[in-house]
């Protein structure tokens, strides 16, 4: 029922001489949702968790996590959850939460067991936290849109944010999701570095023949991931992180790190990539 998989954190100079197969085994993260499973990818990036949970007819309880070191996974952590399936329940901390499609529910540290129940397929993030913020169910109306890019660059989208300190008090997750509008498919472009959080990407509402290209690396140095439907890429903060898809899609983005200031990037040129 709980399946957890650790990735070990690594430098950019080891990064740079790996094959496609050995770029996989360290940042991509597929067959995450799994029926009446809940499984799990332990980062040593800024010690981020990601995963999914499909319920089904069933519930599941994610509690006891090992790698956690703790009695329960959120007895030293808080959690986004984004449902991207039909509506479903989760409960947590004595409280039923109806969560539908495109929902994010904010968990904080010391929520207690988490369950999930119904027909929804829940995309799980957890990082370290060391203070408690209230626990909020973050409707789609709710979170705060961003309009970006253009029709004539490929990349016209909207930004949803939903974990982020004018929407829902975290400790140090960010979490949101970008759409993009039809004929776009340039996410993150132009590219830009964090140095101080990590990100993972979770790509969905792609077309099953369909791929994203997501692209990662130092500036000078990028490498890609051929990503499918609902497959999850971690980047490290000295990665970029961008790609292209051949359909439409929808990305969930999410950082961990020093600060949650959503505007703290290093912008990097486009002449400068290589």
């Amino acid at each position: 029922m709980l399946t957890v998989e650790t990735r070990h954190a690594i430098d950019p100079a080891t990064a740079k001489g790996l094959d496609t197969a050995g770029l996989r085994s360290h940042f991509h993260a597929s067959g995450i949702f799994a029926d009446r499973e809940i499984r799990l990818v332990y980062t040593h990036y800024d010690r981020l968790i990601l995963g999914g949970a499909v319920p089904g007819a069933g519930k599941l309880t994610l509690d006891h996590v090992k790698e956690c070191g703790t009695p329960s996974i959120l007895d030293r952590r808080e959690m986004g959850i984004l449902n991207i399936g039909d509506s479903g329940m989760v409960s947590a901390g004595g409280t039923d939460y109806t969560v539908n499609k495109g929902d994010v529910l904010y968990l904080g540290m010391g929520s207690g067991p988490v369950t999930f129940s119904g027909p929804g397929r829940f995309y799980i993030l957890s990082a370290p936290a060391h203070r408690s913020c209230p626990s909020k169910l973050i409707r789609i109306e709710d979170a705060r849109r961003v309009e970006m890019g253009s029709a004539e660059t490929s990349n016209e989208r909207v930004i949803l944010q939903f974990l982020h300190p004018e929407v829902a008090e975290s400790c140090q997750l960010l979490m949101g999701y970008t759409q993009f509008a039809p004929g776009s498919v340039w996410n993150t472009m132009p590219a830009h570095l964090h140095d101080r959080r990590m990100e993972a990407y979770l790509y969905f509402e792609l077309g099953r023949e369909q791929r994203v290209f997501h692209i990662m690396g130092q500036p000078d140095e990028t490498r890609h991931i051929v990503m499918a439907n609902e497959e999850a890429v971690i980047s490290p903060p000295w990665s970029i992180h961008c790609g292209a898809g051949t359909g439409a899609y929808t990305f969930c983005w999410a950082m961990a790190g020093d600060n949650v200031d959503f505007t703290d990037m290093d912008m990097v040129a486009m002449g400068d990539l290589r």
